[in-house]
């Protein structure tokens, strides 16, 4: 009932403005496009800080990743392509609100000097690589609840490697974030190749395991 009400009500929004469901999706475009191309002029989400560190990232995901991380209360999050560290730091700041929660996060390379905390556990190499992955499985204990973010090499083959490599650590109710699904026209950076959008396809094909949880794009 209160879905079918929020319809009419967005409905109603659209005569208001004048706005198609076309209409809408065009301005929403628009918008990502303009937001995200800002770096070209040092401003937008590479300019964005955590604690006085680089996040890089959209302050509308770092909304819905605090209300992932509360709801969901983990106990282990995975993240990798750590960069300059502040989406580590930003989430292991969460995990000390919470009072529960660590980060292990792994990159090829090491971007400046990464804040240390004591819920952050910061490993050198690939993501894909064996003794990689072995070293973060191991940390994982029975009983954990466990959160994946990828945000390293976004190529579709990496990405691919990646869902087959994490997805299967995620615990059941949890999330695994694929970040940048937004590359390749989709809709900015037309010319990037296959990439992140294309890895989650593919991947979804192959399980009904997961969903994409529209829920979480609120903020269109």
């Amino acid at each position: 009932m209160i879905k079918q009400e929020l319809k009419k009500i967005r409905t109603l929004l659209h005569r208001r403005f004048y706005l198609s469901k076309s209409g809408e999706k065009d301005i929403v475009e628009k918008f990502h496009k303009f937001f995200y191309d800002a770096y070209l002029f040092e401003s937008g989400w590479q300019n964005v800080k955590w604690m006085g560190e680089t996040i890089m990232k959209c302050p509308f995901d770092l909304i819905v990743y605090q209300e992932i991380i509360f709801e969901k209360q983990p106990n282990i999050i995975i993240e990798t392509g750590t960069q300059y560290g502040g989406s580590a730091l930003f989430m292991a700041n969460i995990c000390d609100l919470i009072g529960r929660g660590e980060v292990i996060t792994v990159d090829k390379k090491v971007w400046g000097n990464p804040k240390k905390h004591d819920r952050i556990t910061h490993l050198n190499g690939s993501s894909t690589d064996p003794d990689i992955f072995k070293t973060i499985s191991s940390k994982i204990k029975p009983g954990d609840s466990v959160m994946v973010v990828l945000d390293s090499d976004h190529t579709e083959k990496h990405v691919l490697k990646e869902l087959e490599l994490y997805a299967p650590l995620v615990t059941r109710n949890q999330y695994c974030i694929v970040e940048d699904t937004n590359i390749n026209g989709h809709p900015v950076e037309p010319d990037f190749g296959a990439g992140p959008h294309e890895a989650v396809t593919k991947f979804l094909k192959t399980t009904n395991e997961f969903h994409i949880d529209k829920e979480r794009e609120k903020f269109l």
